[in-house]
């Protein structure tokens, strides 16, 4: 965990020209902070998940593009660059799985949320759990945030096993809290403090 800190001390640094290292949480997974030229590498794993991302995701036919694709990026790097979040890939041998990332940072309530996406294939091996616990840390850890929220479809099942793994709290239900192509669906809002996360590690 502390290398990770570092490694994100120094990315925050390096924003301008930015060249990110890398970081391996495990021999075979490593997260980096997603650039332009790892647009063609994305849009292609969005493309050959469309239809499975689709069911839950509702910005995918905003996406149609590398130019598009291009443009999510650039929104991201500058996200990064005014200390309001980022977004990661995440590599799973070698190969573009997937993303997390934080969707802002509230800093005068110190709060912030995660959101994450993996492709079909490499779904049920335990990388969303594992990633997200790595920016649950780094977000009470390094950034000192108060609170860390999930909000999830109440029928997305997958989606909503991370944050019950993880130990986060659910909250309540946010009724028709999005517009997913033709129908509105409920959220289900999951929330982490920064002492329960303390209580969990005393645990560990």
């Amino acid at each position: 965990m502390k290398m990770l800190l570092e490694l994100f001390s120094r990315l925050r640094q390096k924003v301008k020209g930015l060249e990110a290292p890398r970081f391996k949480i495990e021999d075979d997974i490593e997260l980096r902070l997603l650039e332009e030229r790892h647009a063609e590498e994305l849009f292609t794993l969005m493309n050959l998940n469309r239809q499975y991302l689709r069911e839950w995701l509702p910005w995918l036919d905003n996406n149609r593009s590398i130019e598009d694709t291009e443009e999510f990026l650039r929104d991201s790097l500058e996200q990064f660059r005014i200390n309001n979040g980022f977004q990661c890939g995440i590599w799973f041998q070698g190969e573009l799985a997937g993303v997390i990332g934080y969707h802002k940072i509230d800093w005068v309530n110190r709060a912030t949320s995660i959101g994450y996406w993996l492709g079909a294939r490499f779904q049920g091996m335990g990388l969303m759990t594992k990633v997200c616990r790595v920016l649950i840390d780094y977000a009470f850890n390094e950034l000192r945030l108060n609170r860390v929220e999930i909000r999830c479809a109440v029928e997305n099942k997958k989606s909503r096993a991370i944050p019950e793994r993880l130990g986060f709290k659910k909250e309540g239900v946010i009724r028709q809290a999005e517009w997913l192509y033709d129908r509105f669906v409920d959220h289900m809002v999951y929330g982490m403090l920064r002492s329960e996360r303390e209580d969990l590690n005393k645990q560990i």
